[in-house]
């Protein structure tokens, strides 16, 4: 890049001093509002929308949004991970409790309804910081701006260019204007001027037709030779009747009274309310929060969302303002070496816990499971994982005494044997680890009694045999008396208990 298409680092053009801004004509020291309403009705003083503010509906309409913005909570957040950004961040958050940050973000909150607003800080000593004493929120209407859009404070003896405004002891922020020529912003106030002055003046003509006709009118009648004192002392008696009611007239003339038909809409009321319903959208951005029918509306989801982006929108206002304000130049005087923490209002509201709680469990169904840090991070509290246990027993215990060791051993060789000679066989785990292992285990210990009951015959039978041949005649007559009913029951009840333990395993997943 050429010396010559290099950019001159911090140059403004279209400024609006010297004559530039062909918006503004003449200008003097102080820039004044391109508001059109404040300067053809107000004469530049906001003191025409303080009349404005006083509507009953206005308050109501605006109060609520004030309310919206500052029963959000707000916290502090550190700017980074080291320790000094966490102390800069604490060390703030005191400070702002001892303020009294709800109130002020209020007071403050007036910069949307008017256009701008101004607050002075002042310091105190907190030991080895700089620390805030008090925010006082400043009357806007002393406060102008210049061609630099530097803040003056007007004073009476200085009402035309003001006293420079030192900028580390002011906060101020402007709203609502389309461009960056406005310091003064735009607030809602000119476009709530309108509705409001109708709605007064409708309000007058209301009071007045129903002084009117609300009680007889009083009528007077004088002759035509009447001299022009005598129908003032008429007059004068008819309006004592009722004020400003009292009408006179010669006899033989007729007088009536000219008003809109029954059927049709020009009445006070009707002028009234739609100026109410105008206040309240230019305000809400809807109506639905001050008037109509719950469900009848076919848009409230949508009507609650633009409240929440109003509520969300004024806050980050208040507060972006502040924290490039005010947080930055306390932040060089104490911390330095800190990134600057943020001051922010939580507006979302929170989750339904019992929908997501809905919603995880149709994922887990679908064969996903959630980690351990996404149960603690979105449920709260502290939870382990549930270890995985073997299944109920539930087979019913038998009463039978165990056998241990080599007898144990013997028994088992024995009876498996013994089944095996008359068809029946076990079917063995080759993996200590099998989910059915615990199983086969529970079946050995009921076949145990079973098996040691048929072991006792067999070696009373051996006691008594004479020869193997002798052993084995006496074991083949034994025989049908070695019932399989007492296996068949455990065997079948070991398939059940088998059953329910598959189906248990597959539900934990």
């Amino acid at each position: 890049m050429t010396d010559a298409n290099r950019p001159e680092l911090g140059r403004e053009i279209a400024t609006t001093r010297d004559g530039m801004d062909i918006t503004r004509g003449y200008t003097g020291p102080l820039l004044l509002p391109n508001d059109s309403v404040l300067r053809n009705r107000g004469g530049y003083d906001l003191q025409i929308y303080e009349h404005v503010y006083s509507d009953d509906e206005v308050k109501a309409t605006f109060s609520q949004r004030q309310l919206a913005v500052t029963q959000c909570e707000w916290q502090v957040e550190a700017g980074g991970d080291r320790r000094v950004d966490k102390q800069a961040a604490e060390w703030l958050r005191q400070q702002l409790h001892a303020v009294g940050w709800d109130n002020i973000t209020t007071k403050m909150h007036n910069v949307v309804f008017y256009g701008y607003a101004v607050a002075e800080l002042i310091y105190k000593p907190d030991g080895a910081y700089i620390g805030i004493d008090k925010i006082k929120v400043r009357n806007r209407r002393r406060f102008r701006y210049d061609q630099d859009c530097e803040l003056r404070l007007l004073t009476q003896h200085n009402m035309f260019d003001g006293v420079l405004c030192d900028r580390k002891y002011f906060w101020d922020f402007n709203a609502g204007a389309d461009n960056d020529d406005e310091p003064y912003g735009l607030g809602l106030a000119h476009w709530l001027y309108w509705p409001t002055l109708f709605k007064r003046n409708g309000l007058k003509f209301w009071l007045i037709f129903l002084e009117k006709f609300g009680m007889p009118t009083a009528k007077g009648t004088y002759d035509a030779n009447a001299t022009a004192e005598e129908k003032g002392k008429l007059l004068a008696a008819a309006r004592a009747i009722q004020t400003d009611s009292g009408i006179i007239m010669p006899e033989g003339m007729k007088l009536e009274l000219i008003e809109a038909a029954r059927s049709g809409t020009a009445d006070y009321k009707t002028l009234v309310d739609v100026m109410n319903a105008a206040i309240q959208k230019v305000v809400l951005g809807q109506t639905a929060s001050t008037q109509g029918t719950p469900g009848r509306l076919g848009n409230d989801d949508l009507q609650a969302d633009v409240r929440k982006d109003l509520i969300k929108a004024d806050a980050d206002l208040i507060c972006e303002s502040f924290n490039k304000g005010p947080v930055r130049q306390l932040m060089l005087w104490n911390f330095p070496a800190a990134q600057p923490p943020r001051v922010f209002r939580v507006t979302e509201e929170p989750e339904d816990l019992d929908t997501r709680a809905k919603r995880d469990k149709d994922v887990s169904d679908l064969g996903f499971k959630p980690s351990l840090k996404y149960i603690n991070d979105t449920y709260g509290g502290e939870w382990t994982e549930k270890q995985s246990t073997p299944p109920p027993e539930l087979l019913p215990p038998s009463g039978a005494s165990a056998v241990d060791g080599a007898d144990f051993a013997q028994a088992g060789e024995a009876v498996i044997a013994l089944l095996r000679r008359h068809g029946l066989h076990f079917a063995e785990s080759a993996n200590a680890q099998d989910p059915s292992a615990p199983m086969a285990d529970q079946v050995d210990r009921r076949l145990r009694p079973v098996g040691e009951h048929w072991i006792d015959q067999v070696r009373s039978l051996v006691d008594q045999a004479e020869s193997l041949e002798d052993l084995d005649a006496k074991l083949l007559a034994l025989a049908p008396d070695l019932s399989l009913d007492e296996y068949a029951e455990v065997f079948a009840q070991a398939m059940t208990a088998a059953t329910l333990a598959g189906r248990y395993d597959i539900q934990q997943g």
